[in-house]
């Protein structure tokens, strides 16, 4: 083998290894929504978001402590705090108050636009810009996610829909924000430091809820707030930055356009909702976009 062939199939290996680990992150957080639903059976909205925060926030100091790792350098703090503002405080708790009035089909809206907005938000920090191929799949992919929604609820407005707006934005930004940061840091470094960082907000928010939101440990209760706190707020982001540290911010950022599919299977075996006819279409078109995506950029 030449040097030449050697160094064409490490960028090429490097490639495919940071789209599984992206693949495989979309896979974990598709559960985020259904693990919601059950623990606000045995627990309220903020106190959800506080005892997620705090229990990941644990985890990170732990993981952090026994491999010793310092602490980031100055230029490094913005870019966590937005990273802890939208993907540990801002998302999870916009979308628990939604999923009190929304069901998981309607609230994977959020899912549908957020590989878009994920990537406009990345394009404007690095000024990286994409091929007209790859944004014109991303706008059909989005939209084709969001039609596929609301077609299911009959194109009506719930009154989560601002709390879900909200965590679109505050997340694109986490994302873009993580995805950058994970060129520079190990990608599981960026979501320890950005759990860390939004430890104290965790603590009070957890603090205070708890004196006015009774809580009712149940099975379902306990075993959705143990996934929400290890995987979607800490273990699924480690395969993410991973990810999207490997393949780029925008690339990454579409293969989420298969999560809104792959959490209303889940919300079909797990808490009983129904799938509806227009699925195994809107999955074939989501497909096409996404390769469409990978392939060009």
């Amino acid at each position: 083998m030449t040097a030449q062939n050697s160094a064409t199939l490490r960028p090429a290996k490097a490639v495919a290894g940071g789209t599984v680990l992206a693949a495989l992150a979309v896979a974990s957080f598709s559960l985020s929504f259904p693990a919601t639903v059950w623990a606000l059976t045995g627990f309220g909205p903020w106190t959800a978001t506080g005892v997620r925060g705090l229990l990941a926030g644990v985890l990170a100091v732990s993981c952090l402590a026994a491999v010793r790792v310092p602490v980031p350098a100055r230029h490094h703090w913005p870019g966590l705090l937005t990273v802890a503002g939208g993907c540990v405080i801002g998302f999870p708790l916009l979308t628990t108050l939604a999923l009190q009035t929304s069901t998981t089909a309607h609230s994977a809206v959020v899912i549908g636009i957020l590989p878009l907005a994920t990537a406009a938000m990345s394009t404007a920090i690095t000024g990286r810009h994409q091929p007209p191929v790859f944004w014109g799949a991303a706008v059909v992919g989005a939209g084709t996610v969001v039609a596929f929604t609301l077609l299911q609820n009959h194109g009506r407005p719930t009154l989560g829909d601002a709390y879900l707006f909200g965590a679109l934005l505050v997340c694109a930004a986490g994302y873009a924000q993580g995805g950058r940061l994970a060129s520079q840091l190990p990608g599981w470094q960026v979501i320890a430091w950005g759990v860390v960082a939004a430890l104290p907000v965790s603590v009070v928010v957890t603090g205070l809820a708890l004196l006015w939101e009774p809580v009712h440990l149940g099975a379902q209760a306990v075993t959705g707030m143990a996934y929400l706190a290890a995987v979607s707020q800490f273990g699924g982001f480690v395969l993410w930055y991973r990810g999207m540290a490997a393949i780029g911010v925008p690339k990454a950022s579409q293969l989420q356009l298969a999560q809104p599919l792959l959490t209303l299977v889940w919300s079909v075996l797990l808490i009983g909702e129904h799938l509806p006819p227009l699925a195994p279409v809107a999955a074939l078109v989501i497909v096409a976009c996404i390769a469409a995506t990978q392939l060009v950029s």
